[in-house]
């Protein structure tokens, strides 16, 4: 199965309902091409490097802090949750981006940083439903190190639980849908 690295504290995020949405240009590796989704169902595997504070919303500190208390011992990572594409976007309006706000946990000063890291490249505006899964420990292969976005494990999705009702959900992405559109 597909796995997308992202930010541990954005995985809390996600596995607790407060985010539903990605905001993505792609890892240092995909400049050329920008960030593509890969697979329209994929594992969320939880990264601890570049996340701070200054990065997130005052009222989602706690989510860095247990994503911190919470880490994996060195050489493990933990997968809890899958991630089902929805909808997907190329967003260039900064005005759309700000509405998107109650979407996700980023700061907006993270949010205008990134919007102005290759600036020509659209920021691709991603819709999950989420599905919480029985937690799995894999070990950290080399190949999953580096500044890319997606690589490829071995997990078992089937047994799993949506994070949000259906109503909840699809109240979401009908507002997601009217900014983006």
């Amino acid at each position: 199965m597909k796995a997308l690295k992202e930010w541990a504290t954005v995985v809390k995020a996600l596995e607790n309902g407060n985010q539903t949405v990605l905001l993505r240009k792609g890892g240092i590796l995909e400049t050329d091409s920008g960030f593509k989704v890969e697979s329209i169902r994929f594992a969320l595997f939880p990264t601890y490097e570049h996340q701070d504070n200054t990065s997130l919303k005052s009222q989602y500190y706690q989510y860095l802090a247990e994503a911190r208390e919470d880490k994996p011992k060195d050489g493990v990572n933990r997968i809890a949750s899958i991630a089902e594409v929805l909808e997907e976007c190329d967003v260039v309006s900064m005005e759309k981006i700000e509405k998107l706000s109650s979407f996700h946990i980023w700061s907006d000063s993270y949010i205008v940083e990134r919007m102005n890291w290759l600036p020509e490249k659209p920021m691709k505006a991603i819709f999950l439903k989420v599905h919480k899964i029985p937690a799995t420990e894999l070990v950290v292969l080399p190949e999953y190190h580096g500044c890319k976005s997606w690589i490829e494990l071995n997990v078992n999705a089937e047994s799993r639980k949506a994070v949000l009702s259906e109503a909840e959900l699809q109240q979401k992405l009908s507002e997601f849908r009217r900014i983006v559109n």
